[in-house]
């Protein structure tokens, strides 16, 4: 498996309206939810606290933690924003879906330990998107905004009914 070759910060430069309501959304609450792929394939979901820092979204985990040894063997990773209390989802539905790519340079560990406040040790992780997705609901319609990378990105909207989705390009 090599790089997705996206940053968060490259992303973020592709799409800054996307990525400011995603960092909006992870900003409104410190836990969130990450899914791994444990040895055997089958899907773990994990609390955990993302991080936007230096440019990049940053995942921090305690030493040895299930969740880091899955990210070391399978560095694929899905992670969901807290949706909050109640049905409103402040904002919408926020995801990212990717690669966690441990970072073992000490240099940049301390680095980010020392701006985070961060007690050592730890993994750290630093987060390939893939594919951010936000999903609202705009009157009586589910709307998602959907990037990935390699093409282009796109709203896709849908009713109740029994209409297929519309997807329209986002300029």
């Amino acid at each position: 498996m090599g790089d997705t070759g996206t940053t968060w910060s490259a992303f973020e430069a592709a799409e800054p309206e996307l990525a400011a309501t995603v960092r909006e959304r992870f900003g409104q609450y410190t836990h969130h939810a990450l899914a791994t792929v444990r040895k055997d394939g089958s899907p773990r979901l994990s609390g955990i606290e993302a991080d936007f820092r230096f440019g990049e979204l940053w995942l921090g985990m305690m030493p040895n933690s299930r969740k880091a040894l899955d990210l070391r063997r399978d560095p694929r990773f899905a992670l969901l924003a807290n949706p909050g209390s109640g049905t409103d989802m402040g904002g919408g539905d926020v995801r990212v879906s990717g690669r966690a790519i441990e970072v073992t340079d000490p240099g940049t560990v301390d680095r980010y330990a020392a701006d985070a406040g961060a007690p050592l040790p730890f993994h750290l992780f630093r987060v390939e998107p893939a594919e951010v997705v936000r999903t609202w609901v705009d009157g009586d319609e589910m709307v998602l905004h959907s990037w990935a990378r390699g093409r282009p990105t796109w709203i896709h909207r849908r009713g109740n009914g029994d209409s297929p989705p519309r997807r329209e390009p986002h300029p």
